[in-house]
């Protein structure tokens, strides 16, 4: 078995319950939901979803921990994808970063060619947006939505969330964020920060299975959003048009049963192991791997050079060196896995200064041990040498 440092793209391995659970749903139980005659299986998988749906309110700080206003989606992209084109019309204004991902800067772009003004702030080097910056370009202008990402995916910059969304409440306009790299490693209020909408994925930081996700919505703003999807709820069937009673507004078709049965199993096993506990663990592995990067010769670092602000997510290049043939020779030479490129981010390595070559990312996460971090250092030594 080799070496994995590809958390940053999902988390591996999973906690054996969460593999368990799903082959229960799909063998000994795996009735569709609000689909059947309410035999035992029927309403064991209502229980099962609304049991998840629960969980999540809870975990996130849902509005009054409210399971009507959490919706499942297959991932954060979809997450967002429903928030922004159920909300956003021509005419309407919307804020977002330089650093953002492409499941929020594509569909955005989309947006903008229908008439929708979309505005990019700019964030300093090491990917950071200055709360400064979003209060100034909030006095400037009539902005209808800001847009942003908790942490990034490319270099570990973690956003002053709860600055940024000070600065959105006292402009009353509504925030959006993209929490694929925080959800489940960084505790998350969305009451308490006033989010119009919490976006997140199951395969990542909840330790889920993929092909899950979802959003977790302000009352007030899931009413201001049209649906994105539209068909059979399980619900209403007498009515020809979508209903908009939640959580069945944003929900048409089948959903991933049997990954909801995974994500449910997954928050058991955090809430077991403790979201603290997992933050620790997963920020002492990135200060011993962030030492021995800065140890190796002609490395140029990516955003924080300490652990203060960032999570365990690294973007490395070596001077003279391409990152995809070292990514390449970790794996073929170590059986190390890590991920070179532009990480579906080009706005984010053209602020981190490493467009358009990318850059090496290697992210430890719980189950990496010690010794697989030294060497994965070791290794990297071994091929610059050569």
């Amino acid at each position: 078995m080799g070496i994995y440092m590809n958390n940053g793209a999902t988390t591996w391995p999973k906690p054996e319950c969460v593999a368990r659970a799903m082959a229960d749903f799909l063998t000994g139980r795996g009735a569709n939901l609000a689909r059947g005659s309410a035999s035992e299986r029927d309403m064991g998988t209502l229980d099962l979803v609304f049991t998840c749906r629960e969980r999540l309110a809870s975990f996130f700080g849902g509005w009054e921990d409210d399971p009507r206003y959490v919706n499942f989606t297959a991932n954060v992209t979809e997450s967002l994808n429903v928030v922004f084109k159920g909300y956003l019309k021509p005419g309407m204004k919307v804020l977002t970063s330089s650093m953002e991902h492409n499941a929020v800067i594509r569909p955005l772009r989309r947006l903008e060619a229908g008439g929708v003004s979309v505005e990019v702030l700019p964030c300093d080097g090491e990917g950071f947006l200055h709360p400064s910056t979003l209060a100034k370009a909030l006095k400037e202008s009539d902005v209808s939505l800001v847009a942003l990402s908790h942490c990034s995916n490319v270099c570990g910059t973690v956003q002053d969330l709860e600055a940024l969304a000070a600065v959105c409440r006292e402009a009353a306009v509504p925030l959006v964020a993209d929490c694929a790299q925080t959800a489940g490693i960084l505790p998350l209020d969305a009451e308490k920060l006033g989010l119009a909408a919490l976006c997140f994925t199951g395969h990542k930081g909840l330790f889920g299975p993929q092909g899950i996700g979802g959003i977790l919505w302000k009352p007030d703003f899931a009413e201001k959003t049209a649906w994105f999807v539209e068909g059979g709820t399980g619900s209403y069937s007498h009515l020809e048009l979508q209903p908009d009673t939640m959580p069945d507004k944003f929900e048409a078709g089948t959903p991933n049963l049997p990954g909801i049965a995974g994500l449910l199993a997954a928050l058991d096993w955090i809430e077991e192991t403790g979201i603290e506990n997992i933050r620790r663990r997963e920020e002492s592995l990135g200060a011993l791997l962030l030492e021995g990067l800065l140890s190796l010769p002609v490395v140029q670092l990516s955003g924080r050079k300490s652990m203060d602000g960032r999570l365990p997510v690294f973007a490395v290049n070596f001077e003279g060196r391409d990152n995809g043939i070292l990514a390449a020779r970790l794996s073929d030479e170590w059986g190390i896995e890590t991920r070179p490129g532009l990480h579906c981010a080009p706005l984010a390595h053209k602020t981190l200064g490493t467009f358009p070559g990318g850059a090496l990312r290697l992210s430890p996460g719980w189950f990496t041990t010690v010794d697989e971090v030294r060497k994965t250092v070791d290794a990297l030594k071994a091929v610059l040498a050569s």
